[in-house]
């Protein structure tokens, strides 16, 4: 019987997809950004073991809110997809008994073709796009950024519905060149339905603190929302200028 390594879960998320929804967050995550706020979800075989069913059993109690408000399932970690195969039997079984929406919080690390089992049955995937400039991704992540911008064209070429996020650190993102850039790459894509800054918080420094890691954004504020609207206009004319028709 396959299981899954869960970190958490929470009943009613808000921002994960559409309506309310059940939130799942998977243990393991190859990136490291430095700004991550749950590094405690990196080691893949580290969190609380559970089946299929027993995920389910946690779901059902909330059916009722799910459904009303157009909500569903969301799995997202750490990175989900390191257990796709976890993740794509647990959707196929909230589709076959519940007929509920399913979104997938990916940061498209994963190759598409390797985990299509798990697309197939995913109805939105929010794409995490950590950094438009590839040596700054590395720098950021500690990884090239080549396979999420794959992903992210293999998601577009294959009608699949998605949301593109991006993650705001002061300093970090605010190169002009690099925020038209990012509009410029979402503008060539199909599908996406939605666009979201996520301004960068401190909120996870203490987890930082308490597995013995050094805090490698130290000191970096939150943006203003004078940034935030500035990075939201510059992204807006780049993708004006490469809008896919």
């Amino acid at each position: 019987m396959i299981k899954g390594h869960i970190h958490s879960m929470e009943t009613f998320g808000t921002v994960d997809g559409p309506g309310i929804r059940f939130v799942l967050f998977m243990q393991g995550c190859l990136l490291k950004c430095q700004y991550c706020h749950n590094p405690d979800t990196w080691a893949l075989n580290e969190g609380k073991e559970m089946t299929v069913e027993e995920v389910l059993d946690e779901i059902e109690p909330y059916l009722n809110y799910y459904r009303s408000s157009g909500g569903g399932l969301t799995v997202s970690g750490g990175e989900p997809t390191l257990q796709s195969h976890f993740v794509a039997e647990l959707f196929k079984e909230v589709k076959n008994r519940w007929n509920l929406h399913t979104t997938l919080d990916s940061n498209g690390f994963n190759e598409a073709e390797r985990i299509h089992q798990l697309l197939e049955v995913t109805d939105l995937v929010l794409l995490d796009i950590k950094h438009i400039d590839d040596e700054k991704h590395i720098k950021l992540t500690g990884k090239s950024n080549e396979r999420t911008l794959r992903t992210a064209e293999w998601l577009s070429e294959h009608g699949r519905s998605m949301w593109i996020r991006h993650v705001y650190v002061p300093g970090i993102h605010d190169q002009e060149e690099d925020l038209i850039n990012l509009g410029r790459f979402i503008g060539t894509l199909r599908g996406v339905e939605k666009f979201e800054i996520l301004p960068y918080h401190q909120m996870g420094i203490y987890k930082w603190e308490a597995l013995g890691k050094d805090y490698p954004l130290e000191g970096v504020p939150s943006p203003t929302e004078e940034e935030v609207q500035r990075a939201y206009r510059l992204i807006e004319e780049g993708r004006r200028q490469t809008a896919a028709v």
